[in-house]
């Protein structure tokens, strides 16, 4: 039988290496990291193919201490935990004191390094288990490590490694992650000698938005909500994408916990749900979002790369994340231009020493403030859109200038009473979608608005419309249900039948009113007062198909709201319907203030803006 032996020192450092080292991104991540927590303002990454032959990484940080240069690659040897307290408040990146013996025990490793107040800077080398003593050497101040030929005595590890330009991949993604994180450190990068990636500090908000458009492309700073909010304990900020600019995959997403990148699954889980009522099937969001938090309260010691945490209280964390998030994502109301979305609670975060990503947005002088509800247009309407009103005779109203097409002819600069014309300038006093101008093609309502063209979708907007009505009821005083004159017979399948006794209350809850009437059959005596003029039929269909297949366990709680807004569908005013230009402007000024009104249901867009600006290089305007 085998004999119980201790295992040599070098045979100890490449087990761990095979932990923490997984390619060379996780070389450069954990040596930047290390310059990040030494204070350095500059890092700079020179990569040669795809890492598998140098990785060198310079920064102008603290340095280390000629005499304390062999204790640095010691295994287990820190300068930022001393005590287990240490250890349960982790704030800084590395801790372990693992990466430098590691990465040493699996590649030729030279380490160079000068305190600002020494005399001269000092090196040594470590290659096959062997470290040679700190000599003199040319060196500024601050540590540079140089990392060749990696995994060189691991052959089986260097099979795995994937094609250059792939590793190189994982090294710049790392890169700018981390550039996201430290937005007022300057990060240089070249690859094979040629210069790969410049980002400089970011001082100003104009350099803020330019790094975070080279990072997640030009697009993302138009097309994202600034979020601050603070309560419980905790704090998040940072930039979530509008619903409208989801992404076919999850590569945009980055999470900060006290500034550490990390995958979580309560944090995924609060995220995917605060999109769940405004995303697209299969579609995925983009985010920047930085939590903060007492560290006592997390756990970042639970995986070897520290790329997941713990967190003490996961129930409070998913729930202020979600609820940050849903409200933040409320408020994008078709027309609005709130970029930022900030609240403070009673309660009060933690004092912490102020984070990198804070220093930065204090520089750049971002603004937050508490957006306002939009102004709600009262004019008169003839479209319903879920509110019960006596319907007005606009033909009436208008006499002869509304024409077949719904256009006000002759009517541009005049609004009779009880309707609505056009502004009478530019410099008029214009909602912000606007007014309408006329329906295309039965499905599009056209306005302008002070920029220039508003396109709007009816049918999607309108569903958004009549879908937030819904869940407002339901979670107040209940869908409110209006009696048929006629009760209405129809005929199901044995199984939805048997859905009508079996869960009559949740029905009710719902505003239907359904009796069976026989094994395959059943009878509709109310249904949801906000659905006037819906196919009641279809509608019910709809509904006990949706019990039939979830029934009431919790997968039918969490597909409450799919079945709202099947409702809504139902309820909403159908494409190819023709508008009088009243009830178009009834419909623009409800968009403006229903949350989520930017885009349907599904995650649609329900409106999009063309600018005179853009009308004109359309036409070449100008040219």
């Amino acid at each position: 039988m085998p004999r119980i032996r201790q295992l040599p020192q070098e045979l100890v450092n490449q087990i761990a290496a095979g932990e923490v080292i997984e390619r060379p991104a996780s070389v450069v991540k954990e040596l930047v990291e290390n310059s990040l927590d030494a204070g350095a303002t500059r890092v700079e990454i020179d990569i040669e193919d795809g890492g598998s032959r140098l990785i060198r990484v310079r920064d102008d940080g603290g340095g280390i201490a000629a005499d304390e240069l062999l204790l640095a690659v010691s295994p287990h040897a820190t300068s930022k935990i001393a005590s287990l307290d240490d250890l349960e408040r982790v704030r800084t990146l590395g801790f372990r004191g693992e990466a430098l013996p590691s990465i040493a025990s699996v590649s030729r490793f030279a380490l160079t390094s000068k305190p600002e107040d020494a005399d001269a800077a000092a090196r040594i080398d470590i290659e096959a288990g062997q470290v040679s003593k700190p000599r003199p050497a040319q060196h500024p101040s601050g540590t540079t490590i140089e990392v060749r030929d990696l995994f060189h005595n691991v052959p089986a590890r260097r099979k795995f490694l994937r094609a250059e330009r792939t590793e190189f991949g994982h090294i710049d993604e790392l890169v700018k992650s981390l550039a996201l994180a430290r937005p007022q450190i300057e990060f240089r990068m070249t690859n094979n000698g040629k210069p790969s990636r410049l980002m400089r500090p970011a001082e100003s908000a104009a350099a803020l938005a330019a790094r975070l458009a080279e990072i997640l492309g030009d697009d993302f700073p138009a097309q994202s909500l600034r979020v601050d909010h603070t309560g419980a304990g905790l704090r998040l900020s940072g930039w979530v994408g509008l619903p409208t600019a989801s992404r076919s995959q999850a590569d945009q997403q980055y999470f900060y916990v006290n500034g550490r990148l990390v995958r979580d699954k309560v944090v995924t889980h609060a995220v995917r749900q605060a999109y769940a009522d405004v995303l697209y099937h299969g579609r995925h969001p983009a985010y920047v979002l930085f939590l903060e938090l007492d560290p006592a309260i997390v756990d970042v010691n639970v995986h070897p790369a520290k790329s997941e945490v713990r967190f003490r209280e996961s129930r409070l964390v998913h729930d202020f994340l979600y609820r940050t998030l849903h409200e933040a994502l409320a408020q994008t109301r078709a027309g609005s231009v709130t970029s930022v979305i900030a609240g403070t609670s009673p309660i009060p975060i933690e004092a912490n020493p102020p984070s990198s990503f804070d220093a930065a947005m204090q520089a750049a002088q971002v603004a937050n403030y508490a957006p306002v509800a939009a102004p709600v247009w009262r004019g008169q309407a003839g479209l319903s859109l879920g509110v019960r009103e006596p319907r007005v005779d606009y033909l009436a109203l208008l006499g002869d200038r509304v024409g077949k097409s719904g256009i006000v002819e002759n009517a541009a600069n005049e609004a009779p009473a009880g309707g609505v014309g056009l502004p009478m300038s530019a410099d008029a006093d214009v909602p912000p979608l606007g007014y309408a101008l006329a329906q295309l093609a039965g499905i599009y309502v056209l306005a302008e608005n002070a920029q220039g063209l508003i396109l709007v979708d009816m049918h999607a907007a309108h569903e958004r419309i009549t879908y937030e009505k819904l869940k407002t009821a339901q979670a107040s005083d209940g869908i409110r249900a209006q009696l048929l004159l006629v009760p209405l017979a129809l005929a199901v399948s044995a199984r939805e039948a048997a859905v009508v006794e079996d869960h009559a209350d949740e029905l009710a809850a719902l505003g239907f009113e359904i009796v069976r009437s026989g094994p395959q059959s059943v009878t509709i005596k109310r249904y949801p007062d906000l659905l006037e003029g819906a196919d009641v039929g279809a509608l019910v269909r709809d509904v006990l198909a949706d019990f039939a297949a979830h029934g009431a366990t919790r997968r039918m709680q969490e597909a409450h709201n799919d079945m709202l807004s099947t409702m809504a569908c139902h309820g909403s005013v159908r494409a190819h319907r023709r508008l009088t230009v009243p009830e178009m402007n009834a419909l623009l000024r409800e968009m403006e203030a229903t949350e989520r009104s930017g885009q349907c249901n599904h995650g649609r867009p329900t409106w999009v803006q063309l600018s005179i600006a853009d009308l004109d290089r359309m036409f070449l305007r100008g040219r």
